[in-house]
């Protein structure tokens, strides 16, 4: 068991969020940060002194900015900051390692530094605390759909190593590291189960392997 974890009735009721344009946190992944703006500073330093805690949202496409704030999706991941280091240029570089999902229940004012915060619901995604399990997975379907999207974008791959890869891994972390949009993103957040985004994955594959994904600013 990950010493690590945190137990159900341990979880924070208001959160840190960062929210931030192609940036998706999956239970079990690891999401690297470069952190250099003041308030995401001041974040990080709130949530080493809190149980290294903190989430991250991917922007809604749907919506405009509105005073230069973007509109979160209500589906985000809390993750733990499993490294940090700092930079003589003053950044933090960060590496956060995917807990569970939640649904944000509210947004509230943000923190006197100046970074968003919501209160957070985690009842409907407890079960992603639970010890990944294999997911069931086609691998062959998946790499024939992966050969032609990383062809398309001149991805270099290691196709040993992903051939090697445990599938509950390798979906996780070409979900978080393939460049698919931020609706598609999201919508891998989302699926019920890792069989369903194991699934969404490989559809999302086919269907954006003739062309580029298209960027959506928010």
């Amino acid at each position: 068991m990950d010493p690590f974890q945190p137990r159900p009735d341990s979880l924070p009721a208001v959160v840190p969020v960062f929210p931030l344009t192609g940036a998706l946190l999956l239970p079990g992944g690891r999401l690297p940060l470069n952190i250099f703006e003041p308030r995401y500073r001041a974040m990080i330093e709130a949530a080493l002194a809190a149980g290294r805690l903190q989430a991250m949202a991917l922007p809604d496409p749907g919506f405009p900015r509105v005073a230069g704030r973007s509109t979160m999706q209500k589906i985000a991941c809390l993750g733990r900051i499993s490294s940090f280091s700092e930079t003589e240029d003053g950044r933090y570089l960060v590496t956060l390692r995917g807990l569970l999902r939640f649904r944000m229940a509210e947004e509230l004012p943000d923190d006197p530094a100046g970074f968003r915060r919501v209160r957070a619901d985690f009842a409907p995604y407890l079960a992603d605390l639970a010890p990944p399990a294999e997911a069931p997975l086609d691998r062959p379907a998946l790499l024939a759909a992966l050969r032609p999207y990383f062809a398309a974008r001149r991805i270099e791959a290691d196709w040993s190593a992903i051939e090697r890869a445990p599938a509950a891994m390798l979906v996780t972390n070409l979900c978080m590291l393939c460049p698919f949009g931020d609706a598609e993103k999201q919508a891998l957040l989302e699926a019920p189960d890792p069989a369903a985004r194991a699934a969404m994955l490989v559809a999302l594959l086919r269907l954006e392997a003739a062309g580029p994904t298209q960027g959506r600013a928010s």
